[in-house]
């Protein structure tokens, strides 16, 4: 097969047929356990096998030595976007290698813009460098719906334009929010997102929203701003969560950035800025510094506080966590934000194997209906990950990564190094 090109000019290999990982551990996230002196064969971008033993392999197989090192499934960032298309200086290129580059092989794209779902389909083909996309259309929000019926209307276009899922920002009325989640039902088409104000959190669980990104609508409920959160109340919202099914995408790291709780040096700091433009860096802080004269410091600190303490209760309550960041957004660049993340989770008590779980297996329960991943499984889809050293005693060893897997096209790390180059050097300070 040709060579696939990326629009960065970066050359990657053809797509071998049959890919082999000789001698990798592997952390197949259908266990705490590692299985070892193992050999996965990837056909045609599916697990083919996962086994001790080495069958005589046909002419032209392509052998991956992963000798000391750790196949792991491949990522997900759960709430993530992509740049529009007519982003300048390739943003969307560059976008979605910066989340395969550093092991998000699933994005759910949480705001629709025109020419995405062109997009989601190069993706499926093969056409470009990119993570598996589920979208969701152009939001639902107060400047976009002005009644009920314009609710329904949008509901019932999205669905037939074939969105993945009806993106929830603030703004709603009531009546509006209901109109669109009964006709979200009636056309088969989840939602999630924010909690509209006039909404609440428990009237959104209990009209079907599926999942409450940036923990949304919690905080406000408990009174966070004001100190500790009532227990008692805590307690009940959890249940009345994990009784509806819902799933949480935390975004915690991000939430620390826009309540400023993190000093401003550290995040100028961050070394993947060097990936997005000056003039967006400077933005961020200029947005950093004008959020000091309006949010109290107490107030930002109680919320913070209060948010790991929800979190906490929401995965010891048997709460679905799903992986996910916003990026990009301020000081949270694609994939890197991810890293970032993980430690956000370790800090509510949750172990590097449910840390991981939240972007593999749960991510691959969540879109179980469309597709098989999030496990190293015969079978499934092959979204992998190797990396130096193991995920499940270090989450950190998670950015250790030594190639990326992407419906069994391989990306070295000589390949993913020679990309991140070419971002780096358009934005050279």
């Amino acid at each position: 097969m040709r060579a696939i090109v990326l629009s960065l000019l970066i050359a990657l290999p053809a797509f071998a047929e049959t890919i082999v990982f000789r001698n990798v551990k592997v952390v197949s996230m259908t266990s705490p356990k590692v299985m070892e002196k193992q050999n996965v064969i990837v056909r045609d971008g599916v697990i083919e096998s996962v086994s001790t033993r080495l069958a005589k392999m046909p002419a032209g197989t392509k052998v991956v030595d992963g000798t000391g090192k750790f196949l792991m499934p491949g990522l997900a960032e759960m709430h993530g976007h992509v740049p529009p298309l007519n982003a300048p200086n390739g943003a969307t290129d560059d976008a979605l290698f910066l989340y395969v580059a550093n092991g998000i092989t699933t994005v759910r794209g949480m705001l629709g813009h025109p020419g995405q779902l062109e997009l989601r389909e190069k993706s499926k083909r093969g056409e470009i460098v990119a993570p598996n996309l589920y979208l969701a259309g152009p939001s639902f929000n107060g400047q976009s719906v002005n009644s009920p019926q314009e609710a329904i209307d949008k509901v019932r276009a999205q669905k037939q334009e074939g969105w993945d899922l009806l993106k929830v920002h603030p703004g709603l009325t009531r009546d509006e929010y209901d109109a669109m989640a009964k006709t979200a039902r009636e056309e088969r088409i989840r939602f999630g997102g924010h909690v509209p104000a006039e909404v609440g959190l428990e009237h959104a669980i209990e009209m079907g929203q599926e999942t409450f990104d940036h923990i949304d609508g919690y905080a406000e409920l408990l009174d966070a701003d004001k100190g500790p959160v009532d227990e008692k109340k805590l307690a009940a919202i959890v249940k009345k969560s994990k009784d509806a099914n819902v799933w949480i995408v935390p975004t915690s790291a991000l939430w620390e950035v826009l309540f400023n709780t993190i000093p401003l040096e550290t995040l100028q700091a961050y070394a993947e800025l060097k990936y997005v433009p000056q003039a967006a860096v400077d933005q961020w802080s200029k947005a950093y510094n004008d959020r000091l004269a309006q949010t109290p410091r107490e107030a930002a600190k109680n919320v913070i506080a209060a948010r790991v303490r929800i979190l906490r209760a929401l995965h010891e309550g048997g709460v679905k966590i799903l992986m996910g960041t916003d990026a990009p957004q301020q000081f949270s660049v694609p994939g890197f934000s991810l890293h970032r993340e993980l430690l956000r989770m370790r800090e509510a008590g949750m172990s590097p194997y449910e840390i991981l779980k939240t972007g593999t297996v749960n991510v691959g329960q969540y879109f179980s209906k469309q597709d098989s991943f999030g496990a190293i499984e015969r079978g499934r889809r092959a979204d992998l990950v190797l990396v130096d050293a193991n995920p499940l005693v270090d989450i950190t060893n998670v950015a250790k990564i030594s190639g990326v897997m992407v419906r069994g096209r391989w990306l070295s790390r000589a390949d993913l190094d020679a990309g991140l180059a070419k971002i780096e050097a358009k934005h050279k300070r």
